[in-house]
């Protein structure tokens, strides 16, 4: 009697490449479905895309003029469950939306925000208002102009951190993590693949039975690298068919400059060319502006702004603001490249922000998932798409569970942030109230595990300016990858604009001194 033949073992059973939030999601979500993941990044987790964001979780209020309905809706239901998942990263942002220098007239635009209000299921969020800007503070900083604005709100995001927490929590659940290891080639064998990777040590094959492609702007690059992905154009698609080629790369540009207005809350500018600006508040001293939208024709990499992004958004801002803005003015910029799915639209503000999973994989060929378009708020629903899709190749797989768990540091009673930094500064008097808050906002309920037992700042090791200590950047290299000066000061701790000049290279310094954190992870076999 003939005996069918042993399973063949892989090292995991998804191999994720791609440390942005849509990789992280859905590293999070697969292990806590009791899948064996590793996920691969090339450089730092959140150092391209997803730490380039406008850095909010909202619906899109101008998505709607494009009719893309759905996932407007998809992402207003996911704010407020988003916020209550991690309401020490996340919280409530008021936007103000003169209609000064207006190109659409003020019935459409509160017909929008009608709709806007009502599409996605708003329970804790204020609804939209109606302000007259010349009597009330909200227009403080604004030129003279027409004294109607319209008052909503959506949420603001430390989009970085974002990022970290999910592998923070997929880690947590078995994922092996690795930053600065990069995918160099995939080949299917048999139901699974053999992928070769290589970081600073060398190169090593790992064996998986399905690969994510969430590579972002390189996701094109990933499916030339494995070599047997030719697409089964039979093969089921979620959300439409990707095609080779299916990625389109739009460059979005922000600048940092002095605070232009007083206030806690956002100004979303109209321009004459109908594109919309935010002017958002920044680090306590700053005004973040952006974003800008530009095809962008060169290889993936790390973008940079141009003169002509640069005078737009000066100019879109001195044309609201009583103080001019000017390229002097810039303390920071940054940019980043967004990997939206080619939809044919005529210019890039119009591309859609939906995403498209395409699957080549069937009864004989083993998946690769590959992920195009998305934004930061849906990528929660998103991993849980990705999910779906695979679920015919891992039987074994658990059932969704993302939706109600919070991150790490997010389990605050009533996800009442403000009475757990109460809490905190009682049980560590000694401590400034300022660095307190800090650490809370970065890292929540974890705060009391990087904080220890200090009681004082000089517990806390050595002083890299603002308050930045040594003990936190300790903490960093431990338990979120951290290992370069640029990791910790502008997408760990968000003190880059802080502290002294000099304080990089000191940072820098101290960690080539610290022993390394961890060495290659750990990869379990699974049968």
């Amino acid at each position: 009697m003939s005996q069918s033949p042993p399973p063949v073992r892989h090292d995991v059973d998804l191999l994720i490449v791609g440390g942005g939030i849509n990789g992280a999601g859905i590293a999070r979500d697969a292990a806590g479905r009791g899948l064996s993941v590793a996920l691969v990044e090339q450089d730092d987790l959140a150092s391209h895309t997803s730490s380039a964001s406008t850095k909010l979780i909202h619906g899109g209020l101008r998505y709607l003029e494009y009719g893309e309905f759905r996932l407007v809706r998809e992402a207003l239901i996911e704010r407020e469950r988003l916020w209550r998942m991690a309401p020490h990263i996340i919280w409530p942002l008021r936007f103000v939306l003169p209609q000064t220098n207006a190109p659409r007239p003020a019935w459409l635009v509160r017909l929008g925000l009608f709709i806007y209000d009502h599409l996605g299921g708003r329970k804790a969020l204020p609804a939209t208002r109606t302000v007259s800007l010349d009597r009330d503070p909200l227009g403080a900083g604004l030129k003279p102009g027409k004294a109607k604005a319209f008052v909503y709100s959506d949420c603001w995001v430390e989009d970085s951190r974002l990022v970290v927490l999910n592998a923070r929590d997929a880690a947590d659940r078995g994922a092996a993590v690795m930053t600065h290891t990069r995918l160099v080639e995939a080949r299917r064998q048999g139901q699974g693949w053999i992928a070769t990777i290589a970081d600073a040590a060398g190169t090593r094959t790992i064996s998986a039975r399905g690969i994510v492609n969430a590579a972002g702007p390189w996701v094109a690059d990933v499916i030339g690298r494995a070599s047997e992905a030719a697409r089964d154009k039979g093969a089921p698609r979620d959300k439409g068919a990707a095609r080779d080629g299916g990625v389109r790369l739009v460059k979005g540009s922000h600048i940092v400059v002095p605070r232009l207005y007083e206030g806690d809350h956002a100004f979303l500018l109209q321009n004459p060319d109908r594109r919309v600006v935010f002017a958002i508040p920044y680090q306590g001293r700053f005004t973040l502006v952006g974003t800008t939208d530009l095809p962008w024709e060169g290889a993936p990499g790390r973008a940079t702004i141009d003169e002509g992004e640069i005078a737009y958004l000066c100019e879109t801002a001195t044309r609201y603001f009583t103080r001019p803005t000017t390229p002097a003015d810039i303390v920071w910029t940054y940019s980043g490249i967004r990997p939206l799915y080619d939809d044919q639209a005529a210019n890039a503000s119009a591309v859609t922000r939906d995403y498209v999973l395409d699957l080549d994989g069937g009864e004989d060929r083993a998946p690769l998932l590959s992920i195009f378009g998305g934004k930061i708020t849906t990528y929660r629903k998103l991993a849980e798409h990705a999910l779906r899709q695979l679920a015919p190749f891992f039987p074994q797989a658990g059932p969704a569970w993302t939706a109600g768990a919070v991150l790490p540091g997010g389990d605050m009673p009533d996800a009442d942030f403000d009475a757990w930094l109460a809490g905190l500064a009682g049980r560590h008097p000694g401590l400034p109230e300022t660095l307190l808050r800090r650490l809370a906002r970065a890292y929540g309920t974890a705060s009391e595990a990087l904080l220890g037992t200090a009681r004082t700042v000089d517990d806390l090791g050595r002083h890299f300016g603002a308050d930045l200590y040594a003990r936190e950047i300790d903490y960093l290299v431990e338990r979120e990858w951290a290992s370069s000066a640029e990791d910790i000061l502008f997408r760990r701790s968000k003190l880059g604009l802080h502290v002294p000049a000099g304080a990089a290279a000191a940072v820098d310094a101290y960690l080539a001194g610290r022993p390394a954190a961890t060495g290659r992870p750990a990869l379990s076999i699974v049968s």
